[in-house]
């Protein structure tokens, strides 16, 4: 691990930064003077001008540690306007782990600062710090953290019942994490769903033939957004005059494809070991192409060697294992790793 302490990052809409004694008046103003935000916090209210500086000390003291981490969130615009705070409150080095807090003023609610500035300081946790997990926890009753925990990609892991008592009445406590493997799925599902592909309809397919196999198209799937569905081609794999297996590509760049991948095949097994999927993998190149995709994402299971050996012998990039999520359907049919291969279309 790298315990950099508290340095400035900047987001699309916000500065996060250290605190000084100029943020007091604002500090005060905007959140820590204001009972619901800091009852929702967990803290007790800081309303006067003494008490909201005397705050600040603390946490500017604090920032001698290098291991301490404790934002100030300004707007880009406003820099010396302190609308909420966020840090990892606590820090296990040992472990390489941390716990992120957050709370916002109440006029910058409803606004996504929060989510934008804890997506920001869990971005600075995993890729600068070098923490393993980061963890996150709110009461059941507050549901706008909630939100922000979900939109922030946190898995729920489980409630603590009774575990937290405001104001007298004892509350529940929900607990979220993600691991830095996971980290690493956000970032390249972000990339892979930023590539370019055009879907305006199913195109007129060419014939797909290399001269020992070809493909039939024997359905067009379209999009079941409810599902979560792209739209794809589903083809039979033929030789001669014969089935030898089936073969799917799917349009487009999704969260869910980043496990699940665009190609998907079988081949009956008195067909296997003729590299007739190698074959067919191949035959959709110019079907691809013509969505304007410029990679294809194939995987598979952990153990099956033979799915490996096809991307293998079409040269297809190894990325790495990825841990499945619990939403996802090979998740759900049992499997929990898979392979992901990218097969660049150029």
């Amino acid at each position: 691990m790298n315990h950099t302490g508290t340095q400035t990052i900047t987001t699309d809409r916000l500065i996060l930064r250290r605190f000084t004694l100029a943020d007091a008046e604002s500090v005060r103003r905007n959140w820590a003077g204001d009972e619901q935000v800091q009852n929702d916090y967990g803290e007790p209210a800081y309303e006067t001008p003494k008490a909201a500086r005397e705050l600040l000390e603390r946490y500017i003291n604090a920032y001698e540690k290098s291991e301490i981490y404790r934002w100030g969130i300004f707007l880009k615009n406003e820099n010396d306007n302190c609308i909420g705070q966020a840090a990892f409150f606590i820090v296990d080095s040992k472990n390489e782990f941390c716990e992120i807090e957050y709370c916002i003023g109440r006029d910058y609610q409803n606004k996504g600062y929060t989510t934008e500035a804890v997506k920001a300081i869990k971005a600075y946790g995993f890729d600068t710090v070098g923490f393993n997990r980061i963890q996150v926890s709110c009461r059941h009753v507050n549901i706008p953290s909630k939100r922000v925990i979900e939109k922030c990609g946190f898995t729920y892991e489980g409630t603590l019942r009774r575990f937290f008592n405001h104001l007298g009445e004892f509350h529940d406590r929900l607990y979220y994490s993600m691991l830095s493997d996971e980290w690493v799925d956000q970032r390249e599902i972000t990339y892979y769903n930023s590539l370019p592909f055009e879907f305006d309809d199913f195109i007129e397919l060419p014939e797909l033939h290399d001269g020992t196999i070809y493909l039939v198209c024997t359905e067009k799937r379209p999009a079941m957004p409810e599902k979560k569905w792209v739209p794809g081609y589903h083809f039979a794999i033929c030789k001669g005059g014969e089935k030898a297996g089936y073969i799917d590509l799917r349009i487009g760049y999704t969260d869910g494809l980043y496990y699940g991948g665009h190609i998907g095949y079988g081949i009956d097994e008195n067909h296997r070991g003729n590299g007739y999927a190698v074959r067919a993998c191949r035959l959709l190149k110019p079907v691809a192409k013509a969505h304007k995709m410029t990679k294809l994402l194939i995987t598979n299971n952990i153990t099956n060697t033979a799915s490996q050996r096809v991307c293998e012998k079409l040269r297809a990039r190894f990325v790495r294992i990825v841990r499945l999520p619990e939403w996802h359907d090979l998740y759900k049919n049992g499997a929990r790793f898979a392979n992901i291969f990218e097969w660049s279309m150029e």
